[in-house]
């Protein structure tokens, strides 16, 4: 039976660059995840009968929801949906799932790297038939539906079991529920030189990953430690859990400290890595050299034909304005395109649609390829395993040689967290006040050469974003 259910609008359910993020008690409020997902639905059109993928990175409510949109996934009139077992699915996997079954769309579940609980964090966003997170014109539209909406629809049966892989039937609509590991296992597989991999582990050479309780575990495991060859134990804290086991699942010097402690040691690890709660971010530690993000795209891109996958080269880079310019020397060097977009996935889909970039990259720990239209932890984690076996140098010694072939650009990113919003809000709008006067001024020695809040033209669909980050550039 279908219902349709009267509500009324939330005001703040507005997308940012990667769907709507509140704490799980905003969530839990009447209809409010409801009212969003019948927005995105409003949204779309021609998906009657069509392939939805739902899956999220297992985190606090993360089942509730999933229930819930398969209910209405059904009512709204689509003909199948994918599901991860135990309704977790990587962000990547994710993406792997819609674009090799050719689904509509997706719905993925994560607030990514932040932390999750009853009073934490929880997130929904929507993907496109490319497998990435939808442009701005649909989260625009998804916004505007969420003003005015006015009811939802729902099928009235009961839950579905997620967590026995098969097909069943939920009010005339099927519901499959697959295990993406192996899937997206297998991807890895064609794109990464697992043998030679296999043969630097088998060597002595020492790998540990840290999958901090969230939603990488059973991939790195199936990955590293079955086909691989790593001892068992090498990926830790490898179940995921709805709390992350209350630590924060982000991958950086903060909080994976233990780890990067641990492959600076003596007799630590040669090789750490760390991802985040729905896995597309990473962290790159080699003995007695930690790898920037900025870095990391740099040195994937310049030796991108270690790997099988990209043996024939890279088509072009693109990075978020935020992130350092060392992969624009690589571009230069190697003759290829080199695309500046505003911080957020979804910018970089087009481009990798139009065949422009191959390889992408955030400063915030975030790095990529036209393999999937996410984000990918894992894969930056195979990929410097990869080059490591192919070039039989440490991590640290790649880097040093990279510095040495290309310069070094340094980079610093300072986190202002528990700041008073109306100040901070306050800070921001002095400053782009000042934007104009700020060239040829001099500020402790350095003369401004530019200054100006950044705006992007896509260059394949001519959009515009503006007000994505305030830029000053010095001589």
């Amino acid at each position: 039976m279908i219902l349709t259910v009267s509500t009324k609008p939330y005001a703040d359910q507005k997308p940012g660059t990667s769907g709507l993020r509140k704490k799980v008690p905003v969530f839990q409020q009447e209809n409010y995840a409801e009212n969003f997902i019948q927005a995105i639905f409003d949204s779309l059109e021609g998906f009657e009968g069509q392939t939805l993928v739902i899956g999220g990175d297992g985190r606090y409510y993360n089942r509730e929801v999933i229930q819930v949109a398969l209910k209405m996934a059904a009512a709204n009139g689509f003909g199948k949906v994918m599901v991860g077992k135990g309704g977790i699915l990587s962000t990547p996997a994710a993406s792997h799932v819609i674009r090799k079954y050719h689904a509509f769309g997706g719905i993925v579940l994560s607030a990514s790297h932040n932390p999750g609980g009853p009073t934490e964090d929880f997130g929904i966003k929507y993907n496109i038939s490319n497998g990435g997170p939808a442009p701005e014109k649909i989260t625009d539209a998804i916004f505007d539906r969420t003003r005015n909406i006015g009811s939802y629809k729902i099928a009235d049966v009961a839950d579905i079991d997620l967590d026995t892989v098969g097909s069943f039937d939920l009010a005339g609509m099927t519901v499959e529920v697959i295990d993406p590991v192996i899937d997206y296992a297998d991807l890895m597989e064609t794109l990464f030189d697992f043998p030679a991999i296999r043969s630097l582990i088998s060597g002595g050479f020492r790998v540990v990953i840290d999958s901090m309780s969230a939603v990488t575990g059973p991939y790195a495991v199936e990955i590293l430690e079955k086909r691989l060859g790593a001892p068992a134990g090498s990926v830790r804290n490898e179940v995921p859990l709805p709390d992350f086991g209350h630590h924060h699942p982000d991958p950086n010097l903060v909080h994976a400290k233990e780890l990067y402690d641990d492959v600076m040691s003596a007799n630590g690890p040669d090789f750490g890595a760390a991802s985040d709660g729905d896995g597309d971010r990473n962290m790159v530690v080699g003995k007695g050299m930690f790898v920037t993000p900025s870095d990391s795209l740099a040195m994937i891109a310049a030796n991108a034909t270690c790997a099988p996958g990209y043996r024939q080269g890279i088509a072009g880079i693109a990075r978020s304005m935020p992130t350092s310019a060392a992969a624009d020397r690589v571009a230069e060097k190697l003759g290829i395109g080199m695309y500046e977009t505003p911080t957020g996935w979804k910018f970089f889909g087009n481009l990798m649609d139009a065949g422009k970039v191959t390889v992408c990259g955030e400063e915030s720990f975030g790095t990529g390829s036209d393999h999937v239209r996410e984000k990918d932890g894992l894969w930056a984690v195979l990929f410097w395993l990869n080059i490591v076996a192919a070039r039989k140098q440490s991590v640290k010694e790649i880097v040093e040689a990279h510095w040495a072939e290309y310069g070094r650009n340094y980079y610093s990113r300072h986190d202002y967290e528990g700041v008073d919003t109306d100040n901070a809000n306050a800070l921001v709008t002095a400053l782009r006040a000042k934007l104009d006067s700020l060239p040829g001024t001099t500020i402790n020695g350095l003369t401004v050469s530019a200054a100006d809040d950044f705006a992007y033209h896509d260059p394949i669909d001519h959009s515009v974003s503006k007000n994505q980050g305030i830029r000053i550039l010095f001589e």
